[in-house]
């Protein structure tokens, strides 16, 4: 797997489609009845107008709408994160599919078939946004006990890993439909995967036996994208935050320089890392500062990103500069209806006529807009030297 070094590569722009927005009062200023927030044609509609703006990544996400008091009065309405992005997997051609989805309360192997199915609905478009839930809600609603944040950080990597080997656990042609034969697979090529959660394991262990019960997905290997300091390898996208935008590209420059050095699941400059920003727009002739000041006076906005707040103009100047050191930047918009028409009319254009972002790639993966290339099984013959060759560079 290797991936090309990021300086002087044009970069890709994802949206975060989660509810109204991401302020919690966004549904108050939303451009739909409140009753078409959870249906199929909202889901629809908005991928459809973020596929057709230029964005070359959707991310979804997941975990409880109302995870605070202060949150109550505003609470959005969400599906879950996967089949929304399953939802929107036929209905869109070029814009990648990001699900977050959670590894501490669900069980890792459906979390691995569930992924791999929306791979081939999406036709390789599919991504996996790791999540490690930190709410008492969320282990409630399953009947398990919380689990403290020491552990989380672990569930984290032993579920990525065990998808990681459930993907790998069918060969690439395993699949023969063999008619005069009666042979659908040559079972010689599944292979058990025998994961064991480690003896020092923090929460209750398992083990997995595989093989997976779908074929190996289009990717090989769907991308892993992951908050920064979640996981300690085997992440193909690191996402930066930082308090405000001054220091974010500050931030990028040196989570790059510490995956890099770490090791990051590639040879050829570690995973693509991906800077956070939440964003608020001029619209319509009302001033960002204003529109944000109407909607914290229902609920403040609170976040850990840093936040634009501005003209479309001097968005497309930040974000420019910002893709000079990022593979990427991921934005959250403050009400997706409003933010959504401005970005598409005016800052997406601009950056495109700038040559800062990546050409929409129609029919193409994710791995491939990350400039990864497509794994062999690690199980398969090829595989298995391939891996024993890395091992020996690196030691």
């Amino acid at each position: 797997m290797s991936r090309n070094p990021r300086p002087g590569r044009p970069g890709f722009l994802a949206l975060e489609l989660d509810g109204d927005g991401a302020h919690p009062a966004a549904w108050r200023k939303a451009r739909h009845a409140p009753d078409e927030l959870l249906n199929g044609a909202r889901i629809r509609s908005t991928v459809l107008a973020a596929e057709s703006a230029g964005f070359h990544v959707a991310t979804f996400a997941d975990g409880p709408a109302a995870s605070s008091v202060a949150r109550v009065r505003d609470a959005g309405g969400r599906l879950n994160a996967l089949q929304r992005a399953a939802f929107a997997g036929p209905v869109t051609s070029s814009i990648v599919l990001v699900p977050e989805v959670d590894t501490v309360y669900t069980e890792p192997f459906h979390i691995s078939t569930q992924l791999a199915s929306l791979d081939y609905v999406s036709g390789g478009r599919a991504g996996w946004l790791v999540a490690a839930s930190g709410y008492a809600e969320e282990a409630a609603a399953v009947g398990r006990s919380f689990v403290e944040d020491a552990a989380r950080a672990q569930e984290a990597a032993a579920s990525v890993e065990v998808s990681r080997r459930l993907w790998d656990s069918w060969e690439d042609d395993a699949v023969i439909r063999d008619v005069p034969t009666g042979r659908y697979l040559d079972v010689d090529k599944l292979h058990y995967i025998d994961f064991e959660t480690p003896a020092d394991f923090a929460g209750a262990g398992y083990s997995v036996k595989g093989p997976s019960i779908i074929p190996r997905p289009l990717q090989g290997q769907l991308p892993v994208v992951a908050q920064a300091g979640l996981l300690p390898s085997d992440v193909d996208v690191v996402l930066v935050s930082a308090p405000t935008p001054s220091l974010l590209a500050a931030e990028v420059a040196e989570v790059r320089a510490r995956t890099v050095i770490g090791g990051g699941p590639t040879l050829a400059g570690g995973p693509a890392v991906v800077a956070e920003l939440d964003v608020v727009l001029d619209s319509r002739g009302q001033s960002a500062s204003a529109r944000l000041a109407e909607l914290d006076a229902f609920t403040p906005w609170s976040s850990s990103r840093a936040r634009f707040v501005g003209t479309a103009a001097e968005l497309a100047d930040f974000l420019a500069e910002l893709l000079a050191v990022a593979d990427g930047v991921r934005l959250h918009p403050a009400v997706l209806d409003v933010e959504l028409e401005e970005l598409a009319q005016l800052v997406l254009p601009e950056l495109r006529r700038r040559g800062a972002l990546q050409p929409v790639a129609h029919g193409g993966t994710f791995r491939e807009l990350l400039g990864l290339e497509r794994p062999l099984s690690r199980y398969s013959s090829l595989g298995a030297a391939a891996g024993a060759a890395v091992v020996g560079a690196e030691n």
